[in-house]
């Protein structure tokens, strides 16, 4: 083969764009009501869709708030706010609430964009998308990457945005996050339509936009890591009581629990026992913020600690979480069956969708009709069985039929096993 029949690499590669600092624009973030209402006439006269993203301060702070707000509209630009300076969005929200909304992994940020006034009746899912459209990484930089051939650097996306004033580097990432999105939607609806799935994406925005939020957990506590090193009621009593005095603080401070006592200092604290403040103080474990500064604070949650007789029970609070499946095969082995049957199918079927399974099915709807099977095996009461687990409609559609057919079959090959002599 002659040299200039060779394929060029740089030629059939995807273009890649830089996204350096110096290659951008200045950014500025709008921070008072009179900007703010400026941008809002702007944003009504643009067209199209509303790309929208909000920064947290995930790990730094108590709150889930945003600290920063981007929109992006042709026609009109991007637009940095910053929510704290500017307190109610509903006039933005009345000009855009109807349009399109385009976000990547929605659910991360519809919470706090709610609790601003912004609230969308329709939206476009970029992560959702790329789980649906069977792309190998969703991240919004793999995504941008691969459907836009532009390089999209993501190092600020752990960064503390309740940092005043922020840095200009980062509000270049901030404003590039929204800028590229509506190019995305587009591409990532062109790649949705020719693998038919858009009717499937949209059942699933709507989902996600409708989705209720998850009652609060009940004795939060119990996540504290390095729970299951304790022996006892009583040491669970002490963790507890440590768990409550640090949320209580770090509500107050709104600051992130573990900067101001890790979870390792709480587990320390009561495997230690110290026998007082003193002692306490001096634990070279014992670490964080706070650890020292409210000191007194750590040691009267000791104390109640000791001194209560309302201790938390071994076991936990009671719920409707079904048991581990490894544990079904002792509990319940007609439903251990029927989920070992029919896991191999939702997983056979999700590749050949390109759809990853947890997207085909929830893993819990699966283990939930699994569990407690309807009295009659056929496809209408798995339908009903799936719906009533929180199911949507086009996962019912795909998968009852399949469900059923291992159901079936596991039930013949319990009743075979029962039938053959011993």
């Amino acid at each position: 083969m002659s040299s200039s029949s060779k394929a060029d690499p740089a030629a059939t590669a995807a273009p890649r764009i830089s996204t350096a600092d110096d290659e951008h624009g200045f950014v500025d973030v709008i921070d008072t009501r009179e900007a703010y209402l400026q941008a809002v006439d702007a944003i009504a006269a643009g067209d199209g869709p509303i790309s929208i993203d909000a920064e947290r301060a995930s790990g730094y702070r108590y709150s889930q708030r945003a600290y920063l707000i981007q929109i992006f509209r042709r026609g009109s630009g991007v637009f940095l706010f910053d929510p704290p300076a500017i307190g109610s969005f509903s006039e933005l929200d009345q000009v855009i609430r109807d349009e399109e909304w385009v976000l990547h992994a929605a659910s991360q940020d519809l919470a706090c964009l709610r609790e601003v006034g912004l609230d969308p009746t329709r939206i476009f899912d970029t992560e959702l998308g790329a789980r649906l459209a069977g792309m190998p990484r969703v991240g919004l930089g793999a995504v941008v990457e691969e459907l836009l051939g532009i390089h999209l650097a993501k190092e600020h996306s752990a960064a503390d945005w309740s940092t005043r004033p922020l840095p200009q580097s980062w509000l270049v990432y901030a404003a590039l996050d929204v800028e590229l999105l509506v190019d995305l939607r587009d591409a990532m609806y062109e790649l949705l339509a020719s693998q038919e799935k858009v009717e499937i994406a949209e059942e699933e925005f709507e989902a996600t936009l409708h989705r209720e939020p998850k009652p609060p957990r009940q004795d939060p506590w119990r996540r504290t890591s390095g729970l299951s090193t304790l022996r006892g009621q009583r040491a669970l009593g002490l963790v507890r009581e440590l768990w409550e005095a640090r949320d209580d603080y770090a509500r107050e401070v709104d600051t992130a629990a573990g900067r101001l006592l890790p979870d390792s200092s709480i587990i320390a604290a009561v495997k230690n026992n110290p026998a007082s403040k003193r002692e306490l103080g001096a634990m070279k474990e014992f670490v964080g913020r706070a650890s020292r500064t409210e000191l007194g604070r750590w040691w009267a949650a000791l104390e109640r600690g000791r001194a209560t007789s309302d201790l938390p029970s071994l076991r936990g609070p009671s719920s409707d979480t079904l048991p581990p499946p490894r544990s079904w095969i002792d509990r319940a082995p007609e439903a251990d069956a029927r989920y070992k049957a029919a896991r191999p199918r939702m997983q056979h079927m999700s590749e050949a969708m390109s759809i990853p399974v947890e997207n085909l099915l929830t893993p819990d709807h699966l283990r939930r009709v699994a569990w407690d099977v309807p009295d009659v095996l056929d496809v209408q009461h798995i339908e009903d069985a799936l719906r009533a687990a929180g199911a949507r409609e086009w996962q019912i559609s795909a998968t009852a039929s399949s469900i059923l057919q291992a159901f079936v079959e596991a039930h013949q090959s319990l009743a075979d096993g029962a039938d053959s002599p011993s």
